[in-house]
């Protein structure tokens, strides 16, 4: 399986990114997925993550709590993450990453599968 990360960017503070992610190989529609991101000399954090089954349970980190929302099409197979109001700290390289299983985490060491990062600049 391999994931394609997309949507990356520059912009100015206050303004909003759609991050998307699709899958290769086979479809990851039945797997938790997670956005993480990784700044300059600092560790990777989790930023969003979602389960599948039942009703869509998500998850996020404290900093982007109504900011950002995390999704997915099912029937595409896809995960988005739309980011809003961005601040100079979300500045970091994105990556989405897929679980074998469906339950949500948002720890880095239970995901299975990783896509490329993407460059997300927020300008002052």
């Amino acid at each position: 399986v391999q994931l394609q990360a997309s949507g990356g960017g520059q912009v100015q503070a206050g303004g909003s990114l759609r991050l998307s992610c699709t899958a290769s190989g086979r479809t990851l529609s039945n797997n938790a997925m997670g956005w993480f991101r990784q700044a300059p000399g600092k560790e990777r954090e989790a930023v969003a993550a979602i389960g599948w089954g039942g009703p869509t349970t998500s998850s996020y980190a404290d900093s982007v709590k109504g900011r950002f929302t995390i999704s997915r099409d099912i029937r595409k197979g896809a995960v988005y993450l739309q980011m809003d109001s961005l601040k100079p700290e979300d500045t970091a390289v994105y990556y989405c990453a897929g679980r074998r299983s469906s339950g949500i985490s948002m720890n880095a060491r239970a995901y299975d599968y990783w896509s490329q990062g993407t460059q997300v600049t927020v300008s002052s």
